[in-house]
């Protein structure tokens, strides 16, 4: 029996433990009930969805690279509505076995964020939090992602915060994120997620043409671990929001390193495509490591990195 403490508080969304799953790696759950029992995890992250269904990009939408993989999925999804017709059920048992049920929202414009978080309110009563996924493609900023600019980020959380009185989380891109945190701090979001991919390339040599099916793609997995920790401890020390610290995180002493660097809690991304049980192997990693490290709370060791 461990004898830590390992709840943890993010922004208002109460976890039994740290670790979470990162959107886009992990459906909605259920897909990923046949390999272990989800409810053991602290928080899941559903995949993004906007107020009405997208159909993505074209394929090829996902490649493997050296130490990680570059996607341009191009945020499929169902809708709100279709998310709550076709896994509603599930997440509410989720959330009532005591595993909270993070929804990330999409949006092309301010416009689709506010109708999108509207819905989530009006139908989606298992959402213990929401997830404003501001580093998506903008269409109406010339591509730019939303969230890469103070200004920009700023003005999707002003819009939706009036719009529901859920935890906001923020999926904030990996640029200028110092600025960026303290202008989403100012308008009330309750928690950051540190950070999603990063812009990336891929070439076939042979055909000269791009591996998926657009130039460029986002980059995961454990290639961008370590930027992804030095912007966690960043954040950190420029805001007192908690953090959901999310990249390359494969073992428990990655969830570790984001812990230390000042994240609150953690989420497995691409090692659930690699390996489908590895959520709950890195939650048992990262118990045996706050206990080797003599603390009876995991919340003692959060920015615990002494330089």
């Amino acid at each position: 029996m461990n004898g830590v403490n390992m709840a943890v508080d993010l922004g208002g969304i109460k976890m039994k433990n740290p670790i979470n799953t990162a959107s886009g790696t992990y459906g909605f759950g259920w897909q990923y009930e046949g390999f272990y029992d989800v409810s053991q995890l602290g928080a899941i992250t559903t995949k993004g969805c906007a107020a009405e269904p997208w159909p993505g990009n074209p394929a090829p939408r996902m490649t493997e690279i050296t130490s990680g993989m570059m996607n341009s999925v191009g945020l499929q999804n169902p809708g709100v509505r279709g998310l709550v017709e076709s896994s509603g059920e599930y997440l509410q048992q989720l959330r009532d076995k005591g595993c909270q049920v993070i929804c990330q929202v999409a949006g092309h414009s301010v416009e689709e964020y506010v109708a999108a978080v509207e819905l989530f309110e009006e139908i989606a009563p298992f959402a213990s939090g929401l997830e404003i996924n501001i580093s998506c493609p903008n269409i109406a900023a010339g591509g730019c992602a939303m969230g890469s600019t103070p200004e920009g980020a700023a003005g999707v959380i002003r819009a939706v915060r009036p719009r529901t009185n859920k935890p906001l989380l923020v999926k904030m891109a990996p640029a200028r994120v110092v600025e960026v945190a303290q202008a989403l701090e100012a308008e009330g979001a309750d928690a950051l997620s540190v950070i999603n991919s990063i812009p990336a390339m891929a070439i076939n040599v042979h055909t000269r043409r791009s591996r998926l099916s657009r130039p460029t793609g986002g980059m995961s997995g454990p290639a961008l671990h370590h930027i992804a920790v030095r912007m966690v401890w960043e954040v950190h020390n420029a805001v007192k929001l908690p953090i959901n610290g999310v990249g390359g995180v494969m073992t428990g002493e990655d969830a570790a390193e984001f812990i230390l660097a000042g994240a609150t809690s953690v989420a497995v991304g691409m090692a659930n495509l690699v390996e489908p049980a590895a959520a709950p192997r890195i939650l048992g990693e990262l118990e045996a490591w706050a206990e080797e490290q003599g603390v009876k709370d995991i919340n003692e060791l959060v920015g615990a990195f002494e330089g």
